[in-house]
């Protein structure tokens, strides 16, 4: 069997840096996009620059909601709050909102990211597809 042996974490947090997996992009943006997919079963927020590039993401399964309650209105502004912290460590003053699908997350993420900063919202843009014939009815039974 032999000795046990005790391994000691040195946590980054001890020496005055940040913990890990926090990282918070340097550089400062002044105007973006939030683009929010809500759907039946999640929300995904993604917080993208002027250009299009996305700089921070999250959704209702990586904040720790399982099941069910990844779909609710509150699982969507805890999330909406955590990437409006992280939209304000950037900087961001100007957003322009794209909201797509049908779940119950969409009004409320955005109430959840407006409430952890001064925002200066220039649109809110509903995108979401809609069919205009819908699919092709299946064909009649043959007895």
């Amino acid at each position: 069997m032999g000795k046990k042996r005790i391994v000691k974490n040195d946590s980054s947090s001890e020496k005055g840096g940040k913990a890990a997996g926090t990282s918070i992009s340097k550089k400062r943006f002044d105007s973006g996009t939030l683009s929010i997919k809500s759907t039946y079963n999640n929300t995904i927020l993604t917080l993208c620059d002027s250009k299009g590039n996305t700089l921070a993401w999250g959704s209702s399964g990586n904040m720790g909601f399982r099941g069910a309650k990844k779909g609710t209105p509150f699982a969507a502004a805890k999330v909406g709050e955590v990437l409006g912290e992280k939209a304000v460590a950037m900087g961001m003053r100007q957003l322009a909102i794209v909201v797509k699908g049908v779940g119950s997350g969409r009004e409320s993420s955005i109430r959840g990211f407006i409430s952890k900063g001064s925002f200066d919202i220039t649109s809110i843009k509903d995108m979401t597809p809609v069919p205009h014939n819908g699919p092709k009815p299946p064909k009649p039974r043959r007895v």
